[in-house]
C-alpha cells in the first residue's frame, strides 16, 4: 500500500508540474512576440555621408576617406592624403517637416606612415516643436536633439593591416516638458580593423582587395528615466565587409563591395503564460508574463555575447538579424564617380529595403558627393526621395600605394 501511495503522489506531482508549465503566448495576443529589436539613440545607425549613402549605407571596407570615422577608423592609415576635413548634411523625414536633419563633421590626420588620429561629431535635430495644452494654448518651444562626439587612434600593424580604437560620448535630449523623462548620456567604444592588399596582377588588368570589421558602439545602456531597470541598449553593431577594385586601366576603376551588419543586442524575450489547466491554450484568468523586466535585467556586456544565439526562433531567426548590402563604384580619371547600392533587412526585423544611387566629383583638394535613396520594401523609409550632401577637403602630403 505504501508503494502505491508514493507512486500516486509522484504522478500527481508530475501532472501538477506539467499543468503549471510556461508556454509561449499565442499569435494574436496583445503581447505577441515582436522579433524586431529596438535600441536607444538610434540616430547612430543612420549613415551621415553621401558617399556611403550612394553605396547602400555601407562603409566598413570601402576606400579610406574623411568619413571613415563613422564606419571604420582603421582605414585612416591607408588614406592617400595626410589630412582630411569633411561636412555632411542629411534631411530626415523631409515629407513631414523641413527642420529635421542629421549633420556630420569629421577630421583625420595621418601623423606618420604608421599611425593616424581622427575625431568626428554627429548631430541629429528634430527641429522646433511647439507645445500646447489641452485647450490649445501655447506653452513654449522645445528643440529635441541628440549628438555624439568621438576620437580614434589607428596603428598600422603591417604593410597591409591597420587596427583602431575609438571612444565616443553620446548625449540624447529628446525630453518634452512634462513627459516624465530626462536627457540622457552614455559612452561607447569601437574596435576596428582594415586590410588592403597591394595590387594584384590579373590576366588583363590589376586589382586590389579590401576587408574590414568594426565592433561599434560597445558601451553601457542609456537611461531616460533615472530608473536603472528601465535603461535601453545602445545600438552595438558588428560590421563586416569586403571590397575589390578592378583597375581596368589608368583612367577607369570599378569597385564592388559587400557588407553585413548585426545588432549585438539581445533578441526580445518571448512572452509566456502559465498553463494552469494543462490544455496548451491561453484561457481567461491564466497569468501572462511579458518578460520585459527579465529582458531589461540583461547587462549590456553579457547581452553582446547572448545576441549571437538567443533568438526564440532558433538559427533561422538568428540569421535574419543580419542585414546585408551590395554596392558598386565607378571612377573615371579619379575625378568623377558614379555609385549604386542596395540594402536589405528581414521583414520581421525592421523591413528596411532600399536602393541607392550617387555621384562624386573631385577637383584639386575638394570632393563633392551626393546620393539619393528609393525605398523598395513595404515600409516607407524616412530618407525616401531624399538627397544627401557631403563636402570633403583633402590636404597635406601624398601617400602612394603599392
Amino acid at each position: 500500500m505504501r508503494k502505491i501511495s508514493i507512486a500516486v503522489v509522484g504522478l500527481f506531482a508530475v501532472n501538477s508540474s506539467f499543468a503549471q508549465q510556461q508556454l509561449p503566448v499565442p499569435a494574436g495576443h496583445p503581447l505577441e512576440y515582436n522579433p524586431a529589436i529596438t535600441t536607444g539613440v538610434s540616430f547612430l545607425t543612420i549613415s551621415p555621408d553621401a558617399r556611403s549613402g550612394g553605396l547602400g549605407d555601407m562603409g566598413v571596407a570601402t576606400t579610406a576617406d574623411a568619413f571613415s570615422q563613422f564606419y571604420n577608423p582603421a582605414k585612416y592609415v591607408f588614406a592617400e592624403k595626410q589630412q582630411g576635413f569633411a561636412l555632411s548634411y542629411t534631411p530626415y523625414m523631409s515629407k513631414i517637416a523641413s527642420d529635421i536633419s542629421l549633420m556630420g563633421v569629421s577630421y583625420y590626420n595621418r601623423v606618420n606612415e604608421r599611425s593616424a588620429l581622427a575625431g568626428s561629431l554627429r548631430y541629429f535635430t528634430l527641429g522646433e516643436i511647439n507645445l500646447t495644452d489641452n485647450q490649445g494654448q501655447f506653452q513654449g518651444v522645445e528643440k529635441p536633439n541628440e549628438f555624439s562626439v568621438d576620437f580614434s587612434y589607428t596603428l598600422r600593424l603591417g604593410e597591409n593591416f591597420g587596427l583602431a580604437v575609438a571612444g565616443r560620448y553620446i548625449s540624447s535630449n529628446l525630453k518634452l516638458r512634462g513627459d516624465g523623462e530626462t536627457s540622457a548620456s552614455t559612452f561607447g567604444f569601437d574596435v576596428a580593423g582594415f586590410y588592403e592588399s597591394d595590387r594584384i596582377q590579373m590576366s588583363n588588368s590589376e586589382g586590389r582587395l579590401r576587408a574590414g570589421f568594426n565592433f561599434q558602439n560597445m558601451g553601457p545602456k542609456v537611461n531616460y528615466t533615472g530608473d536603472p531597470q528601465r535603461a535601453s541598449n545602445i545600438p552595438t553593431t558588428l560590421r563586416l565587409g569586403l571590397g575589390y577594385d578592378f583597375i581596368l586601366d589608368n583612367y577607369n576603376t570599378v569597385t564592388v563591395y559587400g557588407e553585413t551588419t548585426k545588432l549585438m543586442v539581445p533578441s526580445n524575450l518571448q512572452p509566456t503564460f502559465t498553463d494552469s489547466n494543462g490544455n496548451g491554450e491561453l484561457d481567461a484568468g491564466e497569468t501572462v508574463d511579458s518578460r520585459l523586466q527579465e529582458y531589461r535585467d540583461i547587462g549590456w556586456f553579457s547581452g553582446m555575447f547572448k545576441s549571437f544565439g538567443d533568438a526564440p526562433g532558433g538559427f533561422g531567426e538568428e540569421m535574419r538579424e543580419f542585414t546585408w548590402s551590395l554596392g558598386a563604384e565607378y571612377w573615371y580619371q579619379n575625378s568623377f564617380a558614379f555609385r549604386l547600392g542596395y540594402f536589405n533587412e528581414a521583414e520581421d526585423k525592421g523591413a528596411r529595403k532600399f536602393a541607392t544611387l550617387g555621384a562624386g566629383f573631385k577637383y584639386n583638394i575638394v570632393n563633392i558627393d551626393v546620393s539619393y535613396l528609393v525605398a523598395t520594401g513595404k515600409i516607407q523609409n524616412p530618407l525616401e526621395n531624399t538627397l544627401r550632401f557631403s563636402l570633403t577637403f583633402n590636404f597635406g602630403r601624398d601617400y602612394f600605394k603599392n
